[in-house]
């Protein structure tokens, strides 16, 4: 299960520190069959905001629970207002440099895989292939009734419609999509229901309370058996969900190598933590490999596939 997240956590003062030396991450993705897991850190620089880092936007706000999300019209409503409007903002990030860096190291058959703890679809959009979405995408959406699947694009052009004027202004921008409102800025929003059985319609996304389904865990175990080493980044690590694989990792006798500025619940586990921004660190490293980091054709265009 995907559990809610505290608002803090500190690191116990015995963890490994942190240090700027990015050889031994050059060094494992010579030896190939690394496989890479990311989380929201290494999209910040796409303007899409941490759960956790500076600034970090649980310090202002709660992602919605599943239950919630299902339980309640009020919840639901504020949900789709809010990430109507979120996903302005969210629906036009495109790839930064650490997610062309993934994707170039993929391209020269360095990587046994990615699997990706985050839901905006970036690394695809940056040319990554085989991308395993842990807690699926925020360009989906599925009816809870039928199960029919949309795009995002498709429903915001319906909340469109149901909603003609619906302009507010939110204060922030969450890792979610959700944008930040009051109750009074939502309370005559409308939700639109699913185009073929009329049923509750959701983003194709693991909420917190809910489970990642089974199958896809199991494909990312057989991931991590499958690989030579595991590379953490851009994840503090504090939800079990990315943190188990860290674990099966260092059972199994396989390095785990984390690029993350601040300090993850994963550091006691692994051989090396590299304390730089995402995208300055896997630059230095495609340089130390010679290996350019390039837009792929189409300019970084994220799709919206079902």
């Amino acid at each position: 299960m995907r559990t809610r997240p505290t608002l803090s956590w500190t690191p116990a003062e015995d963890l490994p520190p942190g240090t700027t030396d990015v050889e031994p991450v050059a060094a494992a993705l010579r030896a190939g069959g690394v496989l890479v897991l990311s989380g929201a850190g290494i999209s910040t620089e796409s303007g899409i905001p941490d759960y956790r880092g500076e600034g970090g936007s649980l310090s202002r706000h709660t992602p919605m629970t599943y239950q919630e999300f299902v339980g309640d019209v009020r919840a639901r409503r504020r949900y789709w207002a809010r990430g109507h409007l979120g996903w302005r903002t969210f629906g036009r990030a495109r790839p930064n440099a650490g997610h062309r860096a993934v994707a170039a190291f993929g391209r020269h058959g360095l990587l046994a895989g990615v699997i990706t703890q985050n839901v905006d679809g970036l690394h695809q959009a940056a040319g990554s292939e085989g991308v395993v979405e842990l807690h699926g995408a925020l360009g989906r959406v599925v009816c809870l009734s039928c199960g029919a699947r949309c795009s995002r694009r498709e429903l915001a052009g319906r909340l469109e419609e149901a909603n003609a004027g619906f302009e507010p202004v939110a204060a922030g921008l969450n890792p979610d999509g959700d944008a930040d409102l009051t109750d009074e800025q939502v309370a005559d929003f409308r939700v639109v229901p699913c185009a073929r059985c009329g049923g509750v319609l959701k983003p194709d996304v693991v909420f917190f309370g809910e489970s990642v389904p089974p199958p896809r865990v199991e494909r990312c175990r057989a991931l991590v058996d499958g690989a030579s080493c595991l590379l953490v980044l851009g994840s503090s690590l504090t939800v079990m969900s990315g943190l188990r694989f860290v674990r099966q990792a260092e059972r199994a006798g396989k390095p785990v190598l984390i690029v993350n500025r601040d300090p993850t619940r994963g550091d006691r586990h692994a051989a090396t933590r590299v304390a730089l921004p995402l995208g300055s660190a896997l630059g230095s490293i495609a340089d130390r490999l010679g290996i350019p980091v390039e837009a792929p054709p189409g300019g970084n265009v994220r799709s919206d596939s079902v």
